[in-house]
This record gives C-alpha cells, sequence and structure tokens, in this order.
C-alpha cells in the first residue's frame, strides 16, 4: 500500500511511520501556504509604501520600512528553511526553539510598524498608516497561525493555560493603533539597563523607552549587564530570558545574591509560551515580565510600575536612615548630659530607678560673673570660650577620678566613689576644684581671675563635697 493511501499522522515524530518525511508532505505543504499568505501580505504592503514614502517622510521612516522588509524576507527564508520536505526532521523537533527563531523577525516588524504608524500620527502624514496597520495585522496573524500550526500538534497548546488565553484576549483588544505616548514627567523618569541578544529587539525597546523619556544602557549578553549593573546606578534592569551564555535566568540569581545589586527591580523579557522559565524568574525574585512582541500600553504600565516601587523602595530606606541618624545624635547628646551607664537604663527602661550610695563626693562648680559676661558679649564669642573651659574641666575630671554627672551652662557637676570605689572621695573633689579654678583663670578670658572670686569657687566646691550616706536620685 503506498502512503498516500494512508491518512498523515499527527505526529511528525511517530517513529511507527516508515518514511516520516512523506508522511509529513501534506501537512507541512499546508503550514507553509498559511504561513506565506501573511508574508506576501506583509511584503507586498511595506513595498507600496517604500515607493509612496521615498521623498516623502524623514530617513528614519524610509529606514524603519526596509527593516519591516527585510523582517519579511526572513521570515520566508526561516519557513523554506525549515518547513520544506527536504528539512524537516524526522525525529521530533525542538519546537519551543523553532518557534523562539520563527518569532524573532515577526516580533521585529509589529514592532518597527507600532512606532511607524506613531510617527504618523506626530508627523501628520494619515496616508501611510492604513497600510501599516495592515501589515502589523498580518504579522499578528502569521504569529497566531505559527503557533497554533506548530504548538498545536507537536508541543503544549497556549490555550492549556488559563491565563494566556487571557493575555490573547487583552492583545487581540490591544491590537489597533495605540494613542501616541506622552513624555514622562522628570520625577518619573529612570535610568534603565537592557540586556538582549537580539540587535533589533534592543533597537526597538530603546527608542520605545527614550521616547518615553526614560535614559536607556544596552548589552547584547548576561555577562556584560552584570558587569553594567556594579559599575553604575540604573533604577530597573531588562533582561532577555533566552541569551547565549549566561541567560536572563541566571544574570537574575547572581543579582539577587549580590548585596548591592538585589534590591534593583528587574524585568524578564520573554515569549508567552516561556511559562515555565517565566515562574522560575519570579521565584528568584523578578518584579514581572513584558511578553515579546512588546504592547506598548503593556510595557509602559510594567517598567512604570516597577520604578514607582524602586521609588517607595528607595524613599523608605531613606526615611530609616534618617531615623538612625537622629537616633544616634540623640544618643550622642545623652551621653553627653548622662553618665553612660544612666543613659543607658534610660534608653532600655525609659526612666532611671534612684539607688543608694555611700562614701560619695559631689562636687558643682560654676564660673563666678559669667551672666554679666554674656551680658556684655556675642553669643558667637561666648560659646567657643565656654567650650573650652568645659574641655578642661572634663579633662580634668578624668584626670582626679572624677565622673562628669551633668553640664547646664556654665554649671558644672562631678562626682567621686560613685560608680568607682575612690579612697578619699573629698580630697579628690577639693583637688579637682582646685585645678578647675587655675584652669578657668587660664583660659580666655580669664574668667574672674582675682583672689577672692577664685576662694569663693574654692568655697562652693568645699560646700558641695559630701561624705555622707545619701539617696542619689539620678533622674536629668
Amino acid at each position: 500500500m503506498s502512503s498516500s493511501s494512508q491518512p498523515p499522522p499527527s505526529d511528525h515524530g511517530n517513529k511507527s511511520v516508515r518514511d516520516p518525511r512523506s508522511a509529513a508532505k501534506r501537512p507541512l505543504a499546508k503550514i507553509r501556504h498559511d504561513l506565506r499568505t501573511p508574508i506576501n501580505h506583509i511584503i507586498g504592503f511595506s513595498e507600496i509604501l517604500l515607493e509612496d514614502a521615498r521623498g516623502n517622510t524623514p530617513e528614519t521612516f524610509g529606514r524603519d520600512l526596509m527593516r519591516i522588509r527585510s523582517g519579511g524576507d526572513r521570515l520566508l527564508a526561516l519557513i523554506n528553511e525549515h518547513l520544506s520536505e527536504e528539512a524537516f526532521p524526522a525525529e521530533k523537533p525542538d519546537v519551543h526553539q523553532l518557534c523562539h527563531e520563527l518569532r524573532t523577525p515577526v516580533n521585529h516588524i509589529m514592532g518597527y510598524s507600532d512606532l511607524l504608524m506613531e510617527q504618523c500620527v506626530e508627523l501628520n502624514l494619515p496616508q501611510y498608516e492604513a497600510d501599516l496597520a495592515k501589515i502589523n495585522s498580518a504579522a499578528r496573524t502569521w504569529l497566531i497561525l505559527m503557533e497554533e500550526h506548530l504548538l498545536g500538534e507537536a508541543g503544549p497548546r497556549r490555550n492549556d493555560h488559563a491565563e494566556t488565553d487571557m493575555f490573547r484576549r487583552m492583545e487581540q483588544d490591544l491590537a489597533v493603533p495605540v494613542p501616541q505616548e506622552k513624555r514622562l514627567p522628570a520625577n518619573e523618569q529612570g535610568r534603565l539597563l537592557l540586556a538582549d541578544d537580539d540587535a533589533p529587539n534592543r533597537e526597538l525597546l530603546c527608542r520605545r523607552l527614550e521616547k518615553l523619556g526614560y535614559h536607556v544602557t544596552e548589552c547584547a549578553n548576561g555577562l556584560d549587564a552584570l558587569e553594567l549593573a556594579r559599575q553604575q546606578q540604573f533604577d530597573l534592569v531588562l533582561l532577555d530570558l533566552l541569551m547565549p551564555g549566561l541567560d536572563g535566568r541566571e544574570v537574575l540569581a547572581r543579582m539577587k545574591e549580590d548585596p548591592s545589586l538585589r534590591d534593583t527591580p528587574v524585568i524578564m523579557i520573554s515569549a508567552l509560551d516561556q511559562v515555565e522559565g517565566i515562574v522560575r524568574c519570579i521565584e528568584l525574585g523578578a518584579e514581572d515580565y513584558v511578553a515579546k512582541p512588546f504592547n506598548p500600553v503593556f510595557l509602559r504600565a510594567r517598567i512604570g510600575a516597577g520604578l514607582e516601587k524602586k521609588r517607595l523602595r528607595d524613599r523608605e530606606i531613606s526615611y530609616l536612615r534618617q531615623i538612625q541618624e537622629e537616633k544616634h545624635r540623640s544618643e550622642e547628646l545623652l551621653h553627653i548630659i548622662l553618665p553612660e551607664d544612666v543613659a543607658e537604663e534610660l534608653k532600655s527602661t525609659n526612666r532611671v530607678q534612684p539607688k543608694r550610695f555611700e562614701n560619695v563626693g559631689v562636687l558643682f562648680c560654676d564660673i563666678a560673673g559669667f551672666t554679666r559676661y554674656c551680658d556684655q558679649h556675642s553669643p558667637e564669642e561666648v560659646l567657643p570660650r565656654l567650650q573650652a573651659v568645659v574641655e578642661a574641666f572634663e579633662e580634668l575630671t578624668s584626670r582626679h577620678g572624677l565622673e562628669k554627672m551633668k553640664t547646664i551652662g556654665d554649671s558644672f557637676m562631678a562626682t567621686s566613689g560613685l560608680r568607682t570605689p575612690a579612697p578619699n572621695p573629698a580630697l579628690a573633689c577639693v583637688r579637682c576644684g582646685w585645678d578647675m579654678i587655675q584652669a578657668a583663670n587660664r583660659l580666655p578670658p580669664n574668667w574672674q581671675c582675682a583672689w577672692e572670686c577664685m576662694w569663693a569657687l574654692l568655697l562652693r566646691a568645699w560646700l558641695a563635697i559630701v561624705n555622707i550616706n545619701t539617696m542619689f536620685g539620678a533622674t536629668p
């Protein structure tokens, strides 16, 4: 029995068929016919536009039309290369890899046609919009046909996933030309890093993002992306999932392991049928993903959402840093006012319990005539001189084994034997008081150096010395 009398099998990889190429002949012919039809539309309308636009549009307009025309030629070449009877493999092919290769040029066609339709609005060239819309529609039709023919027979169908059905409907609803996009306000712009091994994809994304006001740095592989991310500060990173060498998932994993990069939001670029890869990336910490072909509405919304999260996270970190700085300053001030153990008790319990201390000397000291001096001099002159005296007093208390308790204006309080036992607290306070009188007299403006003032200060020190059992309250 000839092979033509048998119905063509649906599984090209079925080894029970004697001649898989012969059995696939009629299905492949049907696939080639269906896929070539929209490509012919793309090439035909792009050639008409090239003729009509020559000399009537900017040079960049013509270059993008040529890219669309080249994309159509590339699609025809790929169909002849992969879907002819001679080239189609006898064994089951890697359908997902084949779809990825076929999808790339049609993504370029859709991207450039979207950009040109927007330029028609900007440049007031409505006569070209209809043909560009036909090219865009033919490209979308080709994409649906390709996935139905290849994924529908040799792999999991896109509509096996409920969420993919939703995305398909949303794509159809958004297939009409989008309104002209406005440049983002300055406070919403950001610095983006784009990593994609496909040069036309990078150009399409860069042009669209720069048009929105983003500052884009691009690279062609994962290693360059990691190096750039470590050298520069980016607000968001766009990573293609499939790249040679270090792919997007590995770049994402390394970024999340790096403390300096882990908070940078990452959006993955992928095809809709790469569901498993997308899920793994989300689990690794990716913020979101955008699907090829790029829908301008989704692209702007998802990048905007990622940047808003980054801004909120940066603001939170800034507020936390300010809180820590204020806390540090308040703790420093607390330690200046109170002894270390009292300050620590106040921080931990929010109060200080009264304690009983025995055999303790307390020294009180202030500067005679300080109020009159302040009345006669400016604060800019008084404060540095007062600071010098206080620092000298602190050095003397430490030298004599005393501990400063409190400083308020020109008043200074210190103790001996409070925290550390002292053999003679009273004598230590007297000696410290005498040295403080001499220090005050040496420092500018030679604070009240007359002997009667010095003896008055010394007498105050003597009277403040206590060597009795006392209840000492440490509340500031």
